[in-house]
């Protein structure tokens, strides 16, 4: 049976054509282009073929006959023939014409725009980052700091969330969520309160508005700041893609500020991956008169560039 996250990979439609098989700049960036609709967010045995054979290489070898026994491993054979139905289908070229009428365009490791720190991810690093907006995201991600939480957030958490945020954004610094409902939205709209710089890493491709309810609030980050993704136009989230997503969130940021969570939440799972990374991680305190709450945080972050 197919996994959910990869019944959306295999659209219904005819097969598009095969990426370019030469070299250079732009195969690169075409079979990369494709790979995001062929190996979902983080599988790391993609990213030691990609390691091995290069993105171009990796492609053929998709799309091509098929491979000997032994050279894709790590998979079994129905996985490797669902890996090749949807590299057969992929489409690259029409996935970054669609991305360009969306205002978006697609960055890849090595490119100018590329931030090294996603690097740290090892093979689970991004196969590319689709973006949406005009900042470079390697230089904002110099600066940046990721404020996580509850969907189910309380007043306080969301008040929380935004006075850190607003702060955060007034002392230079890029807030980066996950443009979810509760202490991610109350995030972005801090910074984007002040005039200041967000980043949301979404779960979907970035042509998507998810939740809807934020279609609203991902407009207004796109047109101020960045909305960005690891899927291809068109991709929905499912609940895997949401846990994978909060590695991207952890590696870009120096550090990782937790506002409200439960014990077993996704908001913890970044907090980990940026611990695991050397990153920076913080907690907001329990209700805590005036803003003495948010003074070590601000202190640490004002001390880490």
């Amino acid at each position: 049976m197919t996994p959910p996250e990869e019944q959306d990979r295999t659209p219904l439609q005819e097969p598009g054509p095969a990426v370019d098989a030469g070299e250079g700049e732009e195969a690169e960036e075409l079979a990369r282009a494709a790979l995001t609709r062929v190996l979902e967010p983080g599988e790391e045995h993609g990213g030691r073929w990609l390691r091995e054979f290069g993105a171009v290489g990796l492609m053929r070898l998709l799309t091509g006959p098929a491979p000997p026994p032994g050279t894709l491993t790590g998979v079994g054979p129905e996985r490797l023939a669902g890996y090749r139905g949807r590299a057969a289908l992929a489409d690259p070229r029409r996935d970054l014409a669609a991305a360009a009428g969306s205002g978006a365009r697609f960055i890849c490791p090595g490119s100018a725009e590329w931030p090294t720190q996603l690097d740290d991810l090892g093979d689970a690093r991004p196969v590319g980052l689709w973006l949406r907006g005009r900042p470079n995201l390697r230089t904002w991600a110099l600066r940046s700091v990721a404020v996580v939480g509850a969907r189910a957030c309380t007043p306080y958490g969301a008040h929380m969330a935004q006075t850190l945020a607003t702060g955060l954004a007034e002392r230079g610094w890029v807030v980066v969520s996950g443009a979810a409902y509760g202490i991610d939205g109350a995030a972005h709209r801090g910074a984007l309160a002040s005039a200041g710089a967000t980043a949301a890493v979404l779960a979907c491709g970035v042509d998507v508005a998810y939740p809807r309810g934020h279609a609203g609030l991902l407009g207004r980050i796109a047109g101020q700041g960045l909305v960005m993704g690891e899927l291809p136009p068109g991709s929905h989230p499912t609940p895997s893609r949401f846990v994978l997503r909060n590695r991207v969130i952890a590696a870009l940021t120096r550090g990782t500020v937790v506002v409200e969570a439960a014990h077993r939440s996704g908001s913890l799972v970044t907090a980990r991956r940026a611990q695991r990374l050397g990153r920076l991680t913080m907690g907001v305190p329990t209700p805590i008169s005036g803003g003495a709450a948010l003074a070590p945080i601000r202190f640490r972050l004002d001390h880490a560039a």
